[in-house]
């Protein structure tokens, strides 16, 4: 993984990590030549870690075996340079630990682990949850704190609470509420990242260490060059960087991050394929209107695939692959 001053024991993932999408090919398989060839181009962009198997990596809608198959493939192809993150958090505490030494035995250097969405557990029991799922690994520990998908928020004392596990070491926040997220800094050595592009420059402000970035599939290295400035006391320089980057945020705003980051990407020539089923790809109005904000945001875009500009052909999953890998996936 990275040993560079990106990496330390209060940033124990990197500073600038990006949670990659999940290539699939035009069958809606996965496709981990192009998930390697991507990981390449993220590190080279200037992200220090990748988030994989993630909300962004369309996690729900993969294998057990398909998670390894990506961790083993994007820790071949980065793992010497970055810091790669697992998915592993599901409702079931059972299958995340299983997910999580899967993960560990594939090579990935620490977990991302989501609250328990759709049970509604009450805050004993995610701490019971995490903390069953930290024992389980030695690997380090991001939560993912994120109620608008798991309705159930980490509460301010169960963070506290979850702080004194060893293994617990960060927090990726997309709920924003800096009140809690301040006080948790103050309190606790856990490690805050920004797991919400529009408000990465107001967490770094109140001590946010790096952000877990959909927008970092394109502008990994301004999202470095805004955090640089912000800790060199460049503050305007930091705000005009942020400022530049809104018509991204935009373009992401269409369609939501797994498919604007997908768009992006083909944009940007690398095809990763459509989303799988039920994530809908861009339409062709949609991808127009991202190939604006981009031009608008300063984003290099391929000729080719400018011109192009085409929408998904094969739809979020083909109907026969769909079928295909119903028939195959085991998901246990």
């Amino acid at each position: 993984m990275t040993s560079d001053s990106a990496r330390t024991p209060g940033r124990p993932f990197g500073r600038v990590l990006t949670a990659m999408v999940t290539p699939f090919d035009a069958e809606g398989r996965l496709d981990l030549d192009t998930a390697q060839e991507l990981a390449t181009r993220l590190v080279d962009l200037g992200n220090d870690g990748l988030v994989i198997n993630g909300t962004t990596g369309e996690g729900p809608t993969t294998s057990d075996e398909e998670k390894s198959q990506l961790v083993r493939a994007v820790v071949e192809a980065v793992g010497e340079r970055a810091t790669v993150v697992a998915g592993a958090g599901t409702y079931d505490t059972a299958h995340s630990i299983h997910l999580a030494r899967a993960a560990e035995a594939a090579g990935a250097h620490g977990l991302l682990l989501v609250t328990p969405y759709y049970s509604r557990p009450p805050q004993s029991g995610l701490v019971l949850h995490f903390s069953a799922i930290a024992d389980a690994t030695g690997l380090p520990v991001m939560l993912y704190d994120i109620p608008p998908r798991s309705v159930i928020p980490i509460d301010l004392e169960t963070l506290q609470r979850l702080a004194q596990h060893p293994r617990i070491v960060a927090v990726k926040d997309a709920r924003n509420d800096l009140r809690v997220g301040t006080e948790i800094i103050a309190t606790t050595t856990l490690a805050y990242y920004s797991g919400d592009d529009p408000v990465n420059l107001p967490w770094l402000s109140v001590g946010a260490v790096g952000m877990v970035s959909v927008t970092g599939h394109v502008v990994a290295d301004r999202l470095r060059a805004m955090l640089d400035a912000y800790e060199a006391g460049q503050t305007e320089r930091a705000r005009q960087l942020n400022a530049s980057m809104l018509p991204v945020l935009r373009a992401m705003g269409r369609v939501g991050g797994a498919v604007f980051a997908k768009t992006a990407m083909r944009l940007r020539g690398l095809d990763v394929g459509d989303p799988r089923l039920p994530l809908p790809p861009a339409t062709e109005a949609e991808v127009a209107a991202i190939v604006s904000d981009l031009d608008a945001a300063g984003v290099a875009l391929d000729p080719e695939a400018r011109a192009g500009r085409r929408s998904g052909g094969h739809g979020a999953l083909g109907a026969r692959a769909a079928a295909d890998l119903g028939a195959e996936v085991a998901y246990r």
